[in-house]
């Protein structure tokens, strides 16, 4: 049985994209922290972790990142999740609502449909986690802001779905795992690499991928955690490291730069889907 560790509490917007990702009987397992995934994985106790990298309002999510450098996996997949926020309540409690909890970048993502209907946000530690204990204590004028799943599991009322402000409200997940991905066409490489201290170290390193035409899809700087005022690259390229190609732009870059390492190449997520009335992750298989 596949074992999946995701951060928060059953009925997370993780765990909602690891079972559209590996379907509805995968077993997961609820983490407390970022770094409780990646120990789950290496010693056994999950199959593999799902680890939100990206969310296209806010950014990158720095601490998934420093953790990919600093331990041995290798991503396998990736998921594309369409986040759709729900106020969900007790049953019978929908036209008694006042305040509304949850996580504060949830609330902020519905901050106008919790103005238009007149909600006092209330910031909880986890939009899952405000379900459950909305479930386990029920409190009147109480609403919660957390997935559909949440919803499910703890038995709550859906008052309203796509209660977010904006539509295009993507999360970017990396599935880990030990050892490398089977290899799949038209994969997609993650790789961090530093630069020596010379004038056009990134111009030269990047140009061994654009001389062979390799397409770059993303390139994020963070600073060196080991190393005041230094900087790390993470980088996104189309094509698998052992591509022709893409195997002569790695060796260029490791005789370049002051040290490369290889996150994973692994099938990329199609474009996400979006259905009225409902949550969908592009699929992939791994």
């Amino acid at each position: 049985m596949t074992t999946v560790a995701f951060q928060g509490e059953h009925g997370a917007y993780s765990e909602e994209a690891i079972r559209s990702h590996f379907g509805q009987s995968v077993e997961t397992l609820p983490c407390h922290a970022f770094e409780n995934i990646f120990d789950a994985v290496e010693n056994g106790t999950a199959t593999f972790g799902a680890v939100p990298v990206e969310n296209s309002l806010a950014g990158s999510i720095n601490k998934a990142y420093d953790l990919l450098l600093e331990h041995d996996l290798k991503v396998h997949g990736e998921i594309a999740l369409r986040v759709r926020h729900n106020l969900l309540t007790i049953p019978g409690n929908a036209d008694k609502i006042e305040q509304v909890r949850s996580h504060p970048q949830a609330l902020a993502q519905c901050e106008g449909f919790l103005n238009r209907n007149g909600y006092k946000a209330i910031p909880w530690y986890d939009t899952a986690g405000s379900a459950k204990e909305l479930a386990e204590k029920p409190e009147p004028n109480i609403g919660v802001i957390a997935s559909r799943l949440a919803g499910e599991i703890y038995g709550l009322e859906t008052v309203q779905s796509g209660i977010e402000d904006m539509r295009h409200n993507y999360t970017r997940f990396f599935i880990i795992g030990k050892g490398e991905a089977e290899r799949s066409e038209n994969a997609k490489t993650s790789l961090v690499f530093a630069t020596t201290h010379s004038p056009g170290s990134l111009y030269h390193c990047l140009g061994e991928f654009a001389q062979r035409g390799i397409n770059l899809m993303k390139i994020e700087s963070r600073p060196r955690r080991n190393r005041p005022w230094q900087y790390v690259f993470y980088l996104d390229f189309a094509g698998h490291w052992q591509d022709e190609a893409c195997g002569a732009a790695l060796l260029g870059l490791l005789n370049r730069a002051a040290f490369v390492k290889l996150l994973g190449s692994f099938p990329p997520a199609p474009p996400p889907v979006e259905e009225e009335g409902t949550v969908q992750a592009a699929v992939l298989q791994i």
